[in-house]
């Protein structure tokens, strides 16, 4: 028996109304859903960290998830996981036609992201079904609006790249000078500073910091980083620094007799 079958069998019995785990067994998609999402974001900073040790431990959690829910949907009647690993299998083949199905290979990455959004479209047009317009689905419909929201900017930036040129006009702080929009952004920001601050507008103040974020996303994406990186690494410099700080004062301290 292999491995993953063993994973299988072994949340057949957590789940069994027999004689399974209490705790297990109370479950349902609503309930494990938080802990999938902790579950990735301890896979992200074992990668961070560089400890491959925890790394295949993390990784096993996630896996465990996958297969936690895919029973859950098997007892609804809904699909199996080898329905999941048939899905993900088909997708990939679907997605890759320049490595499975003798189609030409794309010459450059821009050419290869612009035949994967293309493919994506047709799926979200397929999967739209009756619940898309006459000619085309709706190219945000499957970002999800819970993703971290620097995340979900850079994702949404990256679909705006594939749309129509009027639409892609339309789309905003994506295109054109990002540094030029973030210093507008900072120039409005310094003008509500200045002025009387004993009833900020919170709804200015919101739409400033929030084009201004945007702002700093399309930045990101222009320079090649994730924001969502750049901005946890930033803080762990900080922290780390503070650190450091917190750590010669109270050497200094210790060394100081008015201190004792």
């Amino acid at each position: 028996m292999s491995g993953i079958q063993q994973l299988l069998e072994i949340m057949a019995q957590l789940r069994d109304p027999e004689g399974g785990c209490p705790w297990d067994l109370e479950q349902d998609f609503e309930t494990i859903s938080p802990y999938t999402i902790e579950e990735a974001y301890e896979v992200d900073e074992a990668i961070a960290s560089g400890d491959l040790d925890a790394l295949r431990d993390e990784l096993g959690d996630l896996l465990f998830q996958v297969v936690f829910q895919a029973r859950i949907a098997e007892e609804c009647g809904a699909f199996d996981f080898e329905a999941v690993v048939d899905a993900i299998r088909t997708k990939l083949l679907r997605r890759h036609p320049h490595v499975f199905a003798g189609a030409d290979a794309p010459r450059t990455i821009e050419a290869q992201t612009a035949t994967w959004e293309s493919i994506k479209a047709a799926e979200r047009e397929a999967a739209a079904g009756d619940h898309a317009r006459e000619d085309v689905a709706d190219p945000f419909g499957d970002v999800p609006r819970n993703l971290p929201a620097l995340a979900r900017s850079a994702k949404l930036m990256g679909r705006f790249a594939s749309l129509d040129p009027e639409l892609r006009q339309a789309a905003g702080p994506a295109f054109g000078s990002e540094l030029d929009r973030a210093n507008r952004v900072l120039a409005d920001v310094g003008k509500a500073l200045e002025g009387p601050m004993a009833s900020p507008d919170r709804a200015a103040a919101m739409r400033m910091v929030g084009e201004g974020l945007r702002a700093w996303v399309g930045i990101a994406r222009a320079l090649g980083v994730d924001a969502e990186q750049a901005l946890r690494r930033a803080d762990d410099v900080r922290v780390e620094d503070i650190r450091k700080r917190s750590a010669v004062s109270k050497v200094h301290q210790a060394g100081n007799p008015a201190h004792r």
